[in-house]
């Protein structure tokens, strides 16, 4: 017990009076900021796609954004995360010149990479839809677009719901590895204060504890809007 309370204590000080605290809050500060931006970014972009994906191909237009869209799944599903943050931070930015922090790297590839596995859920949730209700946009006038806006997609977002709550939980542990860009997250902070301490035992636990606090966070909330989805179906 004396050995443990000794490396509670070490974590404590530097925690608290060499303000290691600040260095956590602004790796939770940019962990957050980097998977709600990403997940933003890659719901946008997952719309898109699926929008397209599931577009009638009667014209050459559609086939060879299709053909592009499967481009785009098959890279960011096909290489690992981090593979795509090196190139890009590493190789591309640097070959076309161009200054961003390392967050806001970051922010891009998260984004970009979870637009296509959102692609996938939303496309799965688009063929959920029964499609008498495209049809009866089309019925009434309304071109694709509008219809897929206006009366598909709002009702694949009810269906695909706890999947996206699955996708923002993932993007949150995923933010792990943006250290190897030099970005501050939480893993970051904690390495960093294991490092000055000698100390990493205390710093992981609490690092594991903050990551379980947000998912359970996350999932609380998902549950939240899901009860609220299910009585605003209720009362209509």
């Amino acid at each position: 017990m004396g050995n443990i309370e000794k490396k509670i204590e070490v974590f404590y000080k530097y925690f608290i009076e060499y303000d290691g605290y600040k260095v956590m809050l602004e790796g939770l500060k940019n962990t957050l900021i980097i998977a709600v931006l990403g997940l933003l970014i890659g719901s946008v972009i997952g719309t898109i796609i699926a929008a397209i994906r599931v577009m009638p191909k009667y014209k050459r237009l559609p086939r060879i954004l299709d053909g592009f869209c499967s481009v785009y799944v098959s890279f960011f599903r096909g290489s690992p995360l981090v593979v795509q943050l090196l190139l890009l931070y590493y190789v591309l930015l640097p070959l076309l010149n161009i200054n961003l922090s390392s967050v806001v790297v970051a922010v891009i590839v998260f984004g970009l990479n979870s637009g296509a596995y959102i692609s996938e859920i939303m496309r799965g949730g688009i063929l959920s839809v029964d499609p008498g209700q495209m049809e009866g946009g089309r019925s009434l006038g309304l071109g694709f677009s509008v219809s897929m806006t206006k009366i598909v997609i709002p009702q694949a977002v009810k269906n695909i719901l706890p999947t996206m709550g699955n996708e923002f939980i993932t993007l949150i542990k995923e933010t792990s590895i943006v250290s190897f860009i030099g970005a501050v997250d939480l893993y970051k902070a904690f390495n960093n204060i294991g490092t000055n301490t000698y100390e990493f035992m205390v710093p992981y636990i609490v690092m594991a504890i903050i990551y379980i606090v947000l998912v359970l966070i996350i999932s609380m909330l998902i549950k939240l809007m899901e009860r609220s989805l299910r009585k605003s179906d209720r009362s209509m």
